[in-house]
């Protein structure tokens, strides 16, 4: 499994934007090769899909959050990214990064992904 470290969560106000950063550290690994996502859980939540981005660059968003969040990966820096704009109290997570070789999807439909990083609360106040 690879080692997932996200950055970049904070505080903002609503309407406000914010980049997620998930940093890949694993000899050999190279992002452009795995499904990669996000996906986050509020307090007494469940853990929802956000974004997932798959090997030949196909994105998927949640409804919540199309039209105001983007997923990308840089191959050559091993990184992906989460760009949220217009964000919203409802936006409030811990976000997770995620990858696995396997493609996986937001929902429930496939089987999760196989590594994960610690997250990053994002904090959206009205």
């Amino acid at each position: 499994q690879v080692q997932l470290v996200e950055s970049g969560g904070g505080s903002v106000q609503t309407g406000g934007s914010l980049r997620l950063s998930c940093a890949a550290s694993e000899y050999g690994y190279s992002v452009y090769f795995y499904c990669m996502g996000w996906f986050r859980q509020a307090p007494g939540k469940e853990r929802e899909g956000v974004a997932i981005i798959t090997s030949d660059g196909f994105t998927s968003y949640a409804d919540s959050v199309r039209g105001r969040f983007t997923i990308s990966k840089d191959n050559f820096n091993n990184t992906l990214y989460l760009q949220m704009n217009s964000l919203k109290p409802e936006d409030t997570a811990m976000y997770y990064c995620a990858a696995d070789p396997r493609r996986f999807s937001i929902g429930s439909g496939t089987p999760p992904p196989r590594s994960w990083g610690q997250g990053t609360q994002v904090t959206v106040s009205s």
